[in-house]
């Protein structure tokens, strides 16, 4: 990883330009989960320290913070960092912001309640065919600031999610094909987890959200770069792929097939879901 990669977090993605547009079509998915899973942290939920890793503009932490005690949100980035102090000015001192690597975590061992880390893992500049050696890193420093029976939640998608649970990724095959390869199939995931000494304990799949809200629905989104802003597949998209998509986009519109092809391309998600949530804990 370079310095400028470092800097950013994602190894492809450039957070300080799109700080600015990224909270206009993201959600969190799954906050209920979340706060079932907290619940069986160490201490009461309302007393809970629980760790936002990669917390982005601070949507999950906003969500959270009217169940948890307490919230230390880390991020690489200057500008999603600057747009989640200012959401959580509310919070006051129930939240902290620090500038951090989620390898390399600014807490003493064994000193937090629960971890959280939401759609961030498939940023890391990582070899598959190495056994995804910068995820073993992340996750055995995840256990090392969890106290025992300290509770681990990670939100990331299943390979079959990201074949036919958004609609669009359709428009941008090859770029959808270069994102399923960065997320770690699940059954690896769990070992990972396993040999990094924490124990799942269940995944759960919230079918009825989308990670973009009610705009993943909108046919014209893609048109939009601030739509386009709120799905990290974009990054992946070459010139000339991302203009041959918007340009179906506006055929299948003039020819009025566009609802039809979206109704279409979407119908696996409502039993697949977008995201999957896998709950853990430390031994």
């Amino acid at each position: 990883m370079n310095r400028g990669e470092k800097a950013e977090l994602s190894s492809y993605e450039d957070y300080t330009r799109k700080s600015g547009n990224y909270d206009k079509t993201r959600e969190p998915v799954g906050t209920e989960i979340f706060v079932g899973c907290f619940a069986h942290a160490p201490v009461p939920l309302d007393r809970t320290v629980v760790l936002d890793a990669g917390c982005g503009t601070g949507n999950y932490s906003d969500a959270l913070l009217h169940y948890v005690g307490r919230i230390e949100a880390v991020d690489m980035n200057a500008g999603m960092l600057e747009v989640a102090a200012r959401k959580l000015a509310w919070a006051g001192d129930r939240i902290s912001f620090h500038s951090s690597r989620i390898e390399e975590l600014p807490f003493e061992d064994a000193t937090l309640d629960g971890v959280m880390i939401n759609q961030v893992l498939h940023h890391l500049p990582d070899a598959a065919a190495q056994g995804f050696p910068a995820h073993r890193r992340v996750f055995r420093e995840f256990a090392r600031v969890l106290k025992p029976g300290g509770i681990l939640t990670v939100s990331t998608c299943s390979q079959e999610q990201l074949r036919r649970g958004y609609w669009h990724y359709h428009l941008i095959p090859e770029a959808a094909d270069a994102l399923r390869n960065r997320y770690v199939p699940l059954d690896e995931l769990l070992e990972i987890l396993d040999d990094c000494g924490l124990a799942h304990r269940g995944s759960f799949v919230p079918t009825d959200a989308t990670v973009q809200g009610e705009s993943y629905f909108d046919p014209r989104g893609p048109l939009s770069k601030e739509w386009r802003d709120g799905d990290s597949v974009w990054s992946l998209v070459a010139e000339e792929r991302l203009n041959l998509a918007l340009s179906r986009i506006r055929k299948l519109e003039e020819r009025g097939e566009l609802e039809a092809y979206v109704a279409r391309n979407d119908a696996p998600r409502t039993h697949i879901g977008q995201v999957t949530v896998v709950f853990a804990s430390r031994r």
